[in-house]
């Protein structure tokens, strides 16, 4: 048994069906596709459905390391006491009827599948546990961190929940899934799925009735060339499907007639976009690996976790607009600072230093997002950690996210996935470190709801999210917002970051500065130089006190 905490078993109720929930203001149809939006890939099979796992869900399934395993790992707390038995029932009726929390994974020597774990108990993934000593912020992140830190059973479905019943006035819980399930967007639609919208009864609203998987219509119309084109789009299913998709958009192409493939207007969208893609595969090659610095040592495989107080989001956005920049660019910079910061005190020279994060980009279309599996890029981005002064920190980070708008870094990356997976294990190693070598952080920026959500009519007052670093990157920055807040969380291999904490506590100081200088208008501009500061954004800067009260 661990020092840092008691767990027991949940012995609750058994044997309740799974329901859909009738959730007042989510999507139509959210979590109602057979396997998580990906029924096309199943084939009957002995002791449950079989389903082909996608080429770009195989090629995270096989990402995890002696260091590093691919788990998304979320940290919430309520106000006020969840009873168990209520989250159980929650559990029960949100998130299994996803088919896919209900399936373990089988690898063979072509790839992976979902299979129907027949023994599924739900008592094995709803950990419920106590937290030592004071039982605070200091246990909960102890607790987060060991459990990063710990592989799943392979013989059973890739997730897992521990539940603290008592954390500070109310709940908390951990709750930690396998990347090849669903990527950071998918992640937290199927979160958002557990929870209420105002605090009426627990429970209020679900109705228990027999899962039933979505029906796919069928298309209809011209094939679009372009559409049979976008092998991209493809990755994302069973290899299986790609096979039968392209039979099938090739008799349908023949019909509608094969000419308009070789139309002039077509074919030059088509080299355009292969060009591009070819262009930008060079420069990410190109890149060279990232600085050595205390955040690239070598990696123990232990996790360590912390997390400051949230932000206002209502200032940062003043913040953003006084500079002419975008939130984004107003975070960035921020984690940018506390990492300098950081650095600095250890005794790290970050003059002329910059650090690449990983910064993971949604690829799904509007129609998508209820979807369960990973349809996500990556951008590498360059964090000014060397730049002092918090004005010229964030328009050097504004400046570099304007050059990479319209990037086709994402594309590329999910591309470069889709093809490891199809091809032998054995090629994927060297590629993810090739990437993996040209950064230092992974860094996520999810927006959150800005409304208040309840868990079984308790409201929910904090939400951490991390993904997983991948290959020898061991620090993940997380940055969420919901209900008006923003939320930082740092998770980190021991080797690189012995206290995260030490991190985090200097992201409000840090943001501060940054507003201080924005208020008084004219702090630190002598040390950017004249031709990269737009005359607007002086003009903006100018009026920055009045702008801070509107």
């Amino acid at each position: 048994m661990s020092d840092y905490l008691r767990d027991r078993t949940y012995s609750g109720q058994r044997g309740v069906a799974p329901a859909f929930a009738k959730m007042t203001g989510r999507p139509a149809g959210f979590g109602q596709a057979t396997g998580g939006g990906m029924a096309s890939g199943k084939r009957a099979a002995a002791g449950g459905q079989h389903e082909r796992m996608s080429a770009v869900d195989t090629a995270w399934l096989r990402m995890d390391g002696p260091a590093n395993t691919m788990m998304i790992v979320s940290v919430m707390a309520t106000a006020t006491p969840v009873p168990t038995a209520d989250l159980r029932r929650v559990l029960e009726t949100r998130l299994l009827c996803f088919p896919r929390f209900r399936k373990r994974v089988e690898t063979d020597s072509l790839g992976a599948s979902w299979i129907e774990d027949s023994n599924f108990d739900l008592d094995a993934h709803l950990i419920v546990t106590e937290l030592p000593g004071q039982a605070g912020r200091r246990e909960l992140q102890a607790l987060a961190a060991r459990l990063a830190s710990q592989r799943f059973d392979p013989a059973r479905p890739l997730w897992q929940l521990h539940f603290v019943e008592h954390y500070g006035t109310g709940s908390a819980w951990v709750l930690r899934l396998h990347h090849c399930y669903a990527d950071g967007i998918a992640m937290i639609r199927v979160l958002l799925s557990l929870t209420e919208q105002d605090a009426g009864p627990a429970l209020a609203g679900v109705q228990e009735t027999e899962s039933r998987a979505g029906r796919r219509g069928r298309r209809t119309g011209a094939a679009d060339p372009l559409q049979l084109l976008d092998w991209v789009s493809q990755l994302t299913q069973p290899a299986s499907d790609i096979v039968e998709n392209v039979l099938a958009e090739g008799a349908r192409l023949l019909e509608t007639g094969v000419h308009k493939l070789f139309h002039p207007e077509t074919a030059a969208a088509v080299a355009l976009q292969a060009r591009g893609m070819v262009g930008e595969f060079a420069r990410v090659l190109a890149l060279p690996d990232d600085p050595a610095s205390p955040l690239r040592a070598p990696l123990s495989g232990e996790k360590r976790v912390a997390w400051s107080e949230p932000l206002d989001l209502h200032e940062v956005r003043t913040v953003s607009r006084a500079l002419g920049c975008t939130v984004n660019d107003v975070l960035m910079a921020t984690v940018a600072g506390a990492l300098g910061a950081y650095l600095r005190a250890e005794g790290f020279d970050t003059n002329g230093v910059s650090l690449r994060a990983s910064v993971p980009v949604n690829l799904r279309e509007a129609d998508e997002a209820t979807t369960l599996g990973n349809k996500f890029g990556l951008l590498f981005v360059e964090l000014p950690v060397g730049v002092a002064n918090p004005l010229q920190r964030a328009y050097t980070m504004h400046d570099t996210m304007r050059d990479l708008k319209g990037s086709q870094q994402p594309p590329l990356t999910l591309t470069v996935l889709g093809l490891l997976g199809m091809l032998p294990n054995v090629v994927q190693g060297p590629v993810l470190e090739l990437f993996s070598r040209k950064g230092s952080l992974v860094a996520s920026n999810v927006p959150g709801p800005q409304a208040p959500l309840y868990l079984c009519g308790q409201r929910i007052t904090q939400m951490h999210f991390w993904v997983p670093q991948s290959g020898s990157i061991g620090v993940g920055v997380s940055i969420l917002s919901y209900a008006g807040e923003v939320f930082f969380g740092l998770i980190a291999d021991r080797a690189c970051i012995a206290e995260p904490a030490q991190v985090v506590e200097r992201l409000g100081p840090e943001f501060e500065r940054l507003l201080l200088a924005a208020t008084v208008g004219v702090l630190g501009l002598g040390q950017r130089r004249p031709r990269e500061i737009p005359r607007l954004r002086i003009d903006t800067l100018q009026q920055a006190p009045r702008i801070q009260h509107n």
